[in-house]
């Protein structure tokens, strides 16, 4: 099981109205993006985070693992944001090479720290989702809301063969470490190979198993979930209103004003 699921299913929060906390991650994110706003960000980040571990039930240190996979690939992509090659020198400090300066500004290091802390905050409103609603339930919250019935089965689909993949991946991997596929790294290489090949195929074979055992029960191009949900919190729904109101506020005054 993947760790995601694990912690969905183990959440405090699991059995809440899911279109509530639906719409508050949908909501929320879509704010931080539009604004792209330093204070925003970091509100979001914080109320998100905390309603994550001490509401959801998420451990601490699990969930800044979580984050810190995004939090990488962002410092990365931000090099290019903050350095440049230029034939004049910026502000804050440059470094000639023959006839180019490798060079940085202030407002290319507030630009980087502001898309990394929106692209945070819009992480932190999905793991806010996704680490206290199942998968089924937010399938479920799709389909009342009309989502494409396509696009919903291939996400069920896909989330089933997520699964699939991993178990098979696993298998393999015991069998090839068995065999002593890791004396060396010329062995590791090949095995991972054959890994990867295997893996294609033994998925495509099972794939079509679960194809025809899905038709042996009267599959009609409909996949159905079953879902627990609660009903609606009339003073969850005002404090959403209220957070978010608050966002927009505030976003509606930094573009009065600055």
């Amino acid at each position: 099981m993947i760790k995601i699921d694990k912690l969905s299913y183990n959440s405090k929060l699991k059995y809440k109205n899911t279109e509530e906390k639906f719409y508050f991650a949908m909501v929320t994110l879509f704010i931080c993006i539009i604004s792209r706003s330093y204070d925003i960000s970091i509100i979001v980040l914080i109320a998100t985070g905390a309603l994550t571990i001490f509401k959801g039930g998420v451990p601490v240190l699990t969930y800044i693992k979580f984050l810190s996979i995004p939090l990488l690939f962002l410092f990365l992509s931000s090099i290019s944001i903050i350095f440049h090659v230029s034939h004049k020198p910026f502000d804050l400090f440059h470094i000639k090479i023959f006839n180019f300066y490798i060079t940085s500004s202030k407002s290319s290091i507030l630009y980087a720290l502001n898309l990394i802390l929106t692209s945070l905050s819009a992480v932190s409103c999905l793991y806010f989702l996704s680490f206290t609603t199942t998968f089924t339930d937010i399938i479920s919250t799709l389909k009342k809301l009309k989502f494409p019935k396509i696009l919903i089965e291939l996400m069920l689909v896909t989330y089933k063969f997520i699964f699939v993949i991993l178990e098979t991946a696993q298998m393999i991997s015991i069998s090839q470490k068995l065999r002593l596929s890791e004396r060396n790294y010329k062995t590791s290489l090949k095995a991972f190979a054959m890994l990867i090949s295997n893996i294609i195929i033994k998925s495509f074979k099972r794939s079509q198993n679960l194809y025809i055992s899905m038709q042996a029960r009267c599959y009609d191009d409909s996949i159905n979930v079953l879902s627990k949900n609660s009903k609606p919190n009339s003073k969850v729904i005002f404090m959403i209103f209220l957070f978010d109101g608050f966002l927009l506020c505030l976003y509606a005054l930094r573009r009065l004003y600055l």
